[in-house]
């Protein structure tokens, strides 16, 4: 199986790379728009700050490419905000696959700590990510920014309020935690998109 890492300014690379090792797939890491056209599947990873990364992709024409693609994508934590319409972090428009906004978390009380950061369960887990068993299961968070429940949200996560944990769009998938910290479970969630 062939599977591209999308190359750019993001900080995950090569964790996701080493997670996909584990379960066997050699990824290429690449930037190269023939080589993501080509392959069976695409991860989009992110650790960064939305406005610079979007200047980034179009800079290097990646937004046209990733909107493009017609095999299985799957964005992570930052990349899946991108595939979002636009985020409130530096005010940035972005990819527009799934139509709805990335908004910034706003403490209610002293306890809440933003970034939200650490192990929480996923709820309403549904589509080709997930299988039932994976209902309630921890996976790991890193973020300040968060996508709303929407139509297209595919599991569910509670930090100071109900948020996506997941999306899902025709061949575009999303996770909010990254599946490549979160142990077992997040193994069988990139397991599951390697079969999709």
């Amino acid at each position: 199986m062939d599977v591209a890492i999308i190359k750019y300014n993001a900080g995950n690379i090569y964790s996701v790379s080493y997670a996909l090792k584990r379960l066997g797939v050699e990824a290429t890491i690449t930037a190269d728009p023939e080589l993501l056209c080509k392959a069976d599947k695409v991860i989009f990873p992110g650790v960064g700050e939305a406005h610079t990364t979007m200047e980034h992709l179009k800079e290097h024409n990646l937004d046209t490419i990733i909107k493009g693609l017609k095999q299985p994508v799957l964005g992570i934590c930052l990349g899946m905000q991108l595939m979002c319409r636009h985020s409130e972090e530096g005010d940035a428009n972005c990819l527009g696959i799934f139509d709805t906004e990335v908004k910034r978390f706003i403490p209610q009380q002293h306890m809440d700590k933003v970034p939200h950061m650490g192990w929480n369960t996923i709820t309403n887990v549904k589509g080709g990510l997930f299988n039932k068993q994976l209902e309630n299961k921890f996976v790991y968070f890193v973020h300040s920014y968060y996508v709303p429940v929407n139509e297209y949200t595919a599991a569910t996560t509670e930090y100071i309020l109900p948020f996506s944990a997941s999306l899902h769009k025709d061949n575009f998938y999303a996770t909010q935690f990254h599946p490549e910290k979160s142990g077992s479970v997040g193994e069988v969630i990139l397991s599951n998109f390697l079969k999709l």
